[in-house]
């Protein structure tokens, strides 16, 4: 039973050529948690720089629920890849609300090339961190104080979690649940999803 767990605030960033997968799998992980047993203890939502539709990957168009400066203070921030975030790591606008936001937050995640926002928001210095695999000469570039480990899916740091390329967001959402709420939690969410969950 999971209902007696403090329900939590999770916010996904988005913009344009985000990768769809790096954040909708993140999506529907926390989304379905609990879908047996309500309520759920995830309240899920995107935020973007602007109320304007964003064109993620291939031209699909997702209408953001919040904007930076609406949405609630997540407990979970999570920033996914995409060939966007090689414009967005640029814009300040953007790294430094992550930052601000990941000071308060309870977790802080990146799927794929999201690590490159962390990056810049000063959030993996000292810690280590992977990505996509095609963007790993890129990632040690941008986070010279950062110990990259391609090899690995994800990586835990404590308030800190990256994941590598682009379904493996799915697998480090599901640790997450496992970390948060038991491994029997995530199991039953795999389950849901018929997803093929190896711890």
């Amino acid at each position: 039973m999971i209902g007696a767990a403090r329900k939590r605030e999770v916010a996904i960033l988005i913009f344009d050529d985000v990768e769809v997968l790096d954040f909708c799998g993140p999506f529907e992980v926390f989304s379905v948690t609990g879908a047996l047993e309500p309520p759920p203890p995830f309240t899920v939502y995107t935020v973007a720089e602007t109320r304007q539709p964003v064109t993620a990957r291939n031209g699909l168009s997702v209408n953001p629920r919040h904007t930076l400066e609406d949405g609630p203070a997540p407990d979970i921030l999570l920033i996914p890849g995409g060939l966007g975030t090689r414009r967005e790591m640029y814009n300040r606008a953007l790294t430094d609300w992550i930052a601000r936001r990941a000071e308060k937050a309870e977790l802080v995640l990146s799927v794929c090339t999201g690590a490159l926002l962390l990056a810049q928001a000063g959030l993996l210095d000292g810690l280590e961190a992977t990505t996509h695999h095609g963007a790993v000469d890129l990632l040690r570039e941008t986070a010279p104080l950062t110990r990259i480990s391609p090899e690995k899916r994800f990586i835990d740091n404590g308030k800190v979690i990256v994941s590598a390329g682009i379904s493996a967001g799915i697998d480090m959402s599901l640790y997450v649940v496992a970390r948060l709420l038991g491994e029997n939690e995530a199991l039953k969410t795999a389950r849901y999803m018929e997803y093929d969950h190896r711890v």
